[in-house]
């Protein structure tokens, strides 16, 4: 795939008028995001929590889920919360969890699915389980939308099923008691992009509203440190109130007393005070995965939900070593994959699998390949009951399109967003797996052939300064829907050129300008490091694609920038 570089456009006058009061470089980065009045501006740049967060009973199904579960807390009735496994579901469980035990009810119970044996969304041994226990309502966190027969069975055992989840409506909806998630065709809500996390904060923030409780008001805000850490983990768009969540649970997870949160973030050697996006995505979010990739997913739960400092240490440490663990599976498996890859014909569609790869790291595999080679990519493996499931990811290709377009009843079940998925294959089908894709893929009409990389602007290294960063920084939270700002230096040249890390595999650049200061470029993972060094020559002159980044580790302040790529 070709890369192909977009400028951001030069500012229609009208729009220079209306963003005069800015600093230039901020009214073309506001244009760069569809934003293009002042009262979206100050919107954008001053998101306001209670002009802008909406009404929860505008979601369908909301009066009629709280007024079955405000029923559960009057008589004391079991309720099951039964989360998705992941940085989005466990979040969720713990809020609601948080909740319960806030207001006095505790007969409930968390369950999330081990992630190997039982797979993705709910199961019906576990439904069996449930009504052995004589559950009254099973509560679903981010899953749920998608099963059918195991809500059915809940309902002929006398289980209410309240579903709460945000991902596609893929086919028949499940006959649940009541469904909570706006991408239903006529669920009016303003906003049908909230994370799995998000749909559940409004269902506390209704059972609030309604509801006769002894709470501080607006007590349901420090649950917000888990909202945002799930918005920004989960890749939703960052906009509408999505940005609310994930800028206002940036500032309550800086000050959250939670003691997981603090103890795995001393283990990172992050200032909790300055506590940023970046962190969750690279490094919080991985270690929650990682419970349940290669652990016991109730881990990551425990640690989040965790009262006692001791007990949340040693779940800190825990869930570093499995996501060490994680990072050599996913390492190892990335090298087998590339080396099955090499050795036949590349197609439009990147397909391979093992039988012995873990399926809890078979995402981390796609995301992997399909960096490397710009194109769809499916990943296959085994779970412990021996059927075949996997992940997919794609910049580009709609993968809910794509797997809709193979014949019906070749997946076992498929489900997830544009750009990532999972999924599960009949036994007798894995083997025209990769026919029945590419075939697939000849029948999507708009097929992305050029790689677009938007770039806001031109600059000079002199532009690389502090006074730039805070017009930029105002735009944060970066992420999906808001990309942070990527800017081109063109004929720059490399002073100096080094490698770092523990597997020596990060590159970090030295650039000087005009006043003699140095500017340092980083480049984790980097793809110019060739037999341990340095793939790039000082004073060889490159035009450098970056963004803005400051280094706080271990008490650092240093502005640098951050390689986004080399042409």
């Amino acid at each position: 795939m070709e890369k192909k570089i977009i400028f951001g456009e030069e500012l229609p006058n009208e729009i220079k008028k209306e963003f005069q009061p800015y600093p230039e470089l901020l009214g073309e980065l506001l244009f760069y995001r569809e934003i293009k009045t002042r009262a979206e501006a100050d919107r954008f740049l001053n998101p306001d929590y209670d002009k802008e967060t909406h009404n929860p009973f505008l979601i369908k199904g909301m009066e009629k889920a709280v007024k079955r579960i405000l029923t559960a807390i009057e008589k004391n009735q079991k309720i099951i919360i039964y989360s998705d496994y992941d940085a989005d579901g466990i979040p969720g469980a713990v809020i609601l969890s948080d909740f319960f035990k806030k207001i006095g009810f505790l007969n409930f119970q968390n369950y999330i699915p081990n992630r190997l044996k039982e797979g993705y969304g709910l199961n019906l041994p576990a439904i069996e389980k449930f009504a052995g226990e004589q559950a009254d309502i099973l509560i679903t966190v981010d899953c749920g939308i998608a099963d059918v027969e195991e809500t059915k069975l809940a309902a002929q055992n006398g289980i209410d099923v309240i579903i709460t989840d945000h991902h596609l409506v893929n086919g028949e909806l499940p006959p649940a008691f009541a469904i909570l998630n706006s991408k239903q065709e006529d669920d009016n809500y303003p906003d049908d992009m909230l994370c799995g996390a998000g749909v559940v904060y409004k269902l506390i923030q209704a059972l609030i509203q309604k509801g006769d409780f002894d709470l501080a008001q607006g007590w349901e805000k420090w649950l917000l440190d888990l909202v945002g850490l799930a918005t920004v983990a989960d890749m939703v768009p960052l906009k509408n109130e999505n940005r609310i969540f994930a800028k206002y649970g940036l500032l309550v997870m800086r000050k959250s007393p939670r003691l997981g949160l603090m103890k795995m973030l001393r283990k990172m050697g992050t200032n909790q005070k300055k506590l940023a996006e970046d962190d969750i995505g690279f490094m919080i979010a991985p270690r929650i995965n990682a419970a349940s990739r290669v652990g016991d997913p109730m881990t990551a739960f425990d640690l989040l939900a965790a009262r006692d400092e001791m007990e949340a240490d040693g779940l800190a440490c825990q869930l570093n070593k499995l996501n060490n663990q994680r990072k050599t599976l996913v390492a190892t498996a990335v090298r087998r994959a590339k080396k099955k890859i090499k050795e036949r014909e590349t197609k439009e569609v990147i397909i391979t699998g093992d039988s012995d790869w873990n399926i809890g790291i078979s995402g981390l595999i796609a995301s992997s390949l399909q960096n490397e080679y710009q194109k769809p990519c499916f990943v296959w493996g085994t779970d412990e009951n021996d059927n075949y499931c996997g992940s997919c990811r794609s910049d580009n290709t709609d993968l809910m399109e794509l797997m809709g377009l193979v014949e019906e009843g070749f997946f076992s079940h498929w489900g997830g967003h544009k750009n990532a998925g999972g999924f599960g294959i009949v036994s007798e089908h894995i083997h025209f797996f990769e026919e029945k894709i590419l075939e697939a893929f000849e029948k999507i009409e708009d097929k992305e052939t050029d790689e677009k990389i938007f770039v806001d602007k031109k600059l000079l290294l002199d532009d690389v300064n502090w006074e730039n960063y805070k017009l930029i920084e105002k735009l944060a939270p970066f992420g999906m829907g808001n990309a942070k700002p990527l800017f081109l230096f063109e004929n720059v040249e490399p002073k100096g050129a080094r490698i770092f890390g523990k597997t020596k595999n990060h590159l970090e650049l030295t650039f000087q300008n005009s006043r003699g200061g140095k500017i340092k470029a980083i480049d984790f993972f980097s793809d110019y490091i060739k037999d341990g060094e340095p793939n790039l020559k000082a004073r060889q002159k490159i035009n450098l694609l970056a963004n803005f980044d400051k280094n706080s580790f271990n008490g650092a302040n240093e502005l640098r920038l951050r390689v986004f790529g080399i042409l």
